[in-house]
């Protein structure tokens, strides 16, 4: 248990000082340990908009069960499904590895309140390199793939996420745009100029493209991710996705992007994890301040939410020094 004791003084020094005005972590290795701890302004119930995690825990499941039934294919491009969309090899496959060659967001953008039509911007944008070439994080992909989600099930990407995941795996806490009765649990996010943004999503596209898309937009807590993590360490004591589809996500990797996930062990890519956690561990992060980290060696998983940009986005330097240290001190514990 040093680790977690380390992991537990590094959290309060961080508040202390400023770093983060608050922190949710919730920390699983088998049926060995839970921990789950609750700093500063935070408290263990408390809803996060958890920015690009949305990535991961809405858009690429989504994606994969369509795939497990049959109803489209890895190598499907994105333009048989979204006909507006003009660039003809990319793939659904290209954009779950960030390598479609996509810019990270729409060029030249408009500010947060813009009332420009931000779909038809990302159905013209332009490639900054060919599909397949490199590795070029990209939110657009993401965004395109929820859309495929929604045009191929019926349903907006809010409802059916909560038909097909909240609901079977019990995230009772987790919704795209929440309603007004959950501010009050909410953490508040960024300064807009003349308020901070508390149950809006904070990424400025997913916004003006309604607070629900595959990039970004989801709020939820500790516990749920927790609840998340444990469909991809036990997939097959849960209905989201096979073991198969589960080792296909983590081991077809590509400079350290695995379908969807970041995987641990491609040589000279640092994550956010920290260099001593087992080849083979996958995790992503989000821009607010929140990650969420899965050790399938240790069957360990890790997820640490804060709303850091509250102070800033200047404090995310900071912040993106201080995730692989509480990562190590964590992953000493086990």
């Amino acid at each position: 248990m040093r680790g977690i004791e380390k992991a537990h003084q590094l959290l309060e020094s961080w508040v202390a000082e400023k770093k983060i005005p608050g922190a949710v972590v919730d920390v699983r290795i088998g049926d060995r340990m839970k921990w789950q701890a609750a700093y500063g302004t935070a408290a263990l119930d408390t809803i996060f908009d958890v920015a690009s995690l949305t990535k991961v825990a809405v858009t690429l499941p989504g994606i994969m069960m369509l795939v497990e039934s049959s109803k489209l294919s890895l190598q499907d491009p994105v333009q048989k499904y979204i006909p507006e969309f003009r660039h003809g090899g990319v793939t659904i496959e290209h954009c779950l590895k960030h390598i479609s060659g996509l810019p990270a967001g729409i060029p030249d953008f408009e500010e947060r309140y813009s009332t420009v039509d931000a779909m038809q911007q990302i159905f013209e944008v332009d490639l900054e390199a060919a599909p397949g070439e490199r590795v070029n994080y990209s939110d657009l992909g993401f965004i395109l793939l929820g859309w495929i989600i929604s045009r191929l099930t019926g349903q907006s990407l809010d409802s059916f996420a909560q038909d097909a995941i909240f609901t079977p795996l019990g995230m009772k806490d987790s919704c795209f745009n929440p309603s007004q009765a959950l501010h009050k649990r909410i953490a508040p996010t960024e300064w807009d100029g003349s308020k901070y943004i508390l149950g809006e999503v904070h990424d400025e596209t997913s916004y003006r493209l309604g607070g629900a898309v595959g990039s970004a937009g989801l709020f939820t807590t500790a516990e749920d991710l927790s609840e998340y993590a444990g469909a991809w360490l036990y997939p097959e004591q849960c209905s989201l996705l096979t073991k198969e589809t589960v080792e296909t996500c983590i081991t077809s990797v590509f400079d350290g992007r695995g379908l969807g996930w970041q995987v641990q062990g491609s040589p000279g890519v640092t994550l956010s994890c920290g260099p001593h956690w087992p080849a083979g561990s996958f995790g992503h992060t989000g821009y607010t301040g929140t990650s969420l980290w899965i050790n399938p060696v240790d069957k360990m998983s890790v997820v640490f939410l804060t709303n850091a940009v509250h102070y800033g986005r200047e404090s995310l330097n900071v912040f993106r020094e201080l995730r692989p240290i509480l990562h190590e001190a964590v992953l000493a514990s086990k």
